[in-house]
């Protein structure tokens, strides 16, 4: 049987997306797990409970979370269909922090902090907390992210 080069290319071609499992090795999976912790540790302690937005908040992060892994995953009885839908579902995740990050910005208008652009000292101590390997619910990282939060994002 001989060889069809077009079947070489495609099997050596790294895939847009991994075959099923495995999501929790994915690096956008793990951010979307941090942004899911670290949205309850913040809801939890600065918006009231019995608020619609800390549900809101809590739900568009669990959503980033849910759907990012039920894209890639065999264990979500909606993937596994096609590609196609797997994406879709990756994109829903995608809307969902977009969601979360605007939810983010109104709290800071509307009490007054400031928004640290993406060079901030301050923002990049929490990316390097993002980049590291160990979930942020240990309790280093939440004494940082408190140290942080209780200067009220003020520089």
């Amino acid at each position: 049987m001989m060889d069809n080069p077009q079947n070489k290319q495609s099997a050596e071609a790294p895939q847009l997306i991994p075959p099923h499992g495995g999501y929790r090795d994915l690096q956008s999976y793990q951010m979307a797990e941090i942004v899911y912790d670290a949205t309850v540790v913040f809801c939890d302690r600065f918006i009231s409970r019995r608020s619609r937005t800390h549900d809101q908040m809590v739900q568009a992060a669990r959503s980033g979370k849910q759907n990012h892994a039920c894209g890639v995953t065999e264990g979500c009885m909606a993937s596994g269909t096609s590609k196609k839908f797997e994406l879709k579902l990756i994109g829903v995740a995608r809307a969902s922090l977009e969601e979360l990050l605007l939810d983010f910005q109104d709290y800071l208008r509307q009490k007054g902090l400031a928004l640290w652009g993406k060079d901030h000292a301050k923002a990049r101590a929490v990316r390097r907390l993002c980049y590291q390997k160990e979930k942020i619910s240990h309790i280093s990282d939440l004494a940082i992210l408190r140290k942080i939060s209780a200067k009220g994002g003020k520089p």
